[in-house]
């Protein structure tokens, strides 16, 4: 008997895949659409393309680590297309030209609330704003941009290009209410007539470590010394400071201590660099301005100014094991950077909303929370309901 091919008897199917760029993105970009219209000159047209699915190119386009280019095909021919570089030229020249969001649907009768207005926040109100829906932000800062204005330092992302991303999305008709921290959310959510309400809290607070103290010397959390260091309040660091950890919120902080006075910056890390979550680049940057990392260390006990460390080594799985051997070393402050959580104690009183341990609310497919009209999103962690 002969053989048939299966392709020959079954019925074609056209199968449309993204690119690999746009399959790599967070935001879902339709980078081959907008790249295509930028290399053809039609700036506003890529733009356009570029804001359906991402509202703050100009932030993204300098903070964003650009999984694209990874997953950009050209990189196997000689070197990945730029795409970050050239998302932030339609950003900044968005801001220059003064272009503004479009509705792309009538006004709808329904009114939203958002309570944070930081990435996840100010992106849920542009797109509930463009189906016309009337949206407002209540934010507990002073200004809106969350993390974005108070965690990553400004020598990364100018305050004012983030301003200018706020200020768009104000002028399409969104809200943004500042000082205001939301207690009672079922109580703002039926006094203010809204429909549904948007969770997007993130995760602004840094996690802490059981280490033995005994009249340590000063210990903060990297997410207080960046927030702070943002309002222009920084903490006295004091001349010789350790950060432990090896993220890239590590990397931040102990750049942020040098230019804040900082002459020994050193970080810690209980791994080696091939495992570190810090993307390679920001390493790089942080040891080119002459900040040290002592890899494979951890911190075992603090006595005034001196941390005493422990040698690890890694088993064959690429975990820590402690070695027995010690070492001492001096600082002025001690700054903690080993992850954040969640500040979502004030859900804890809304019947049907589950947590995480971190304290991170438990969402399904949908975002949507055990809470009728309760939706939650941000750094908050999905679960099953």
């Amino acid at each position: 008997a002969l053989g048939v091919c299966v392709l020959c008897v079954s019925d074609p199917a056209a199968v449309s895949l993204p690119p690999p760029c746009s399959h790599a993105c967070p935001a879902g970009e339709n980078i081959r659409g907008w790249l295509s219209e930028a290399q053809a000159g039609r700036y506003r047209q890529a733009w356009d393309i570029l804001v359906a699915d991402n509202p703050m190119p100009a932030v993204h386009g300098r903070v964003c680590y650009h999984p694209c280019e990874s997953g950009c095909n050209r990189g196997a021919v000689d070197t990945s297309v730029s795409i970050h570089a050239v998302e932030r030229y339609l950003g900044d020249l968005a801001n220059r030209e003064g272009w503004q969001f479009t509705a792309i649907r009538p006004p709808s009768g329904r009114k939203i609330l958002i309570v944070g207005a930081g990435p996840c926040g100010l992106s849920a109100a542009y797109h509930l704003a463009r189906l016309g829906h009337q949206v407002e932000i209540r934010e507990a800062g002073p200004v809106a941009g969350g993390m974005m204005h108070f965690g990553i330092p400004a020598y990364r992302l100018p305050r004012a290009d983030l301003a200018r991303e706020v200020a768009r999305l104000e002028a399409l008709g969104v809200k943004i209410v500042t000082n205001h921290m939301v207690g009672d959310l079922l109580a703002e959510k039926s006094e203010g007539g809204f429909d549904a309400v948007f969770v997007a809290i993130g995760a602004g607070l840094g996690k802490r470590v059981d280490i033995p103290e005994r009249d340590a010397a000063r210990v903060l959390d990297a997410v207080t010394v960046l927030h702070q260091a943002s309002e222009g309040t920084a903490p006295m660091l004091g001349r010789r400071v350790i950060v432990y950890g090896g993220g890239n919120t590590a990397m931040d902080a102990a750049r942020t201590a040098k230019r804040l006075g900082a002459t020994e910056t050193l970080i810690v890390y209980r791994r080696d660099r091939a495992h570190m979550p810090a993307h390679p680049f920001e390493a790089d940057e942080a040891l080119a301005e002459g900040i040290k990392i002592k890899w494979l260390t951890t911190i075992k006990e603090i006595s005034g100014s001196e941390l005493t460390v422990e040698r690890m080594a890694l088993d064959e799985n690429g975990r820590p094991q402690p070695t027995g051997e010690f070492e001492t070393l001096s600082a002025d402050s001690l700054v903690l950077a080993l992850g954040q959580q969640s500040d979502s104690h004030f859900l804890r009183q809304v019947a049907g909303i589950a947590f995480t341990p971190d304290g991170a609310v438990k969402v399904g497919p949908d975002l949507m929370t055990g809470a009728e009209g309760i939706f939650a999103g941000g750094d908050l962690i999905p679960g099953e309901q």
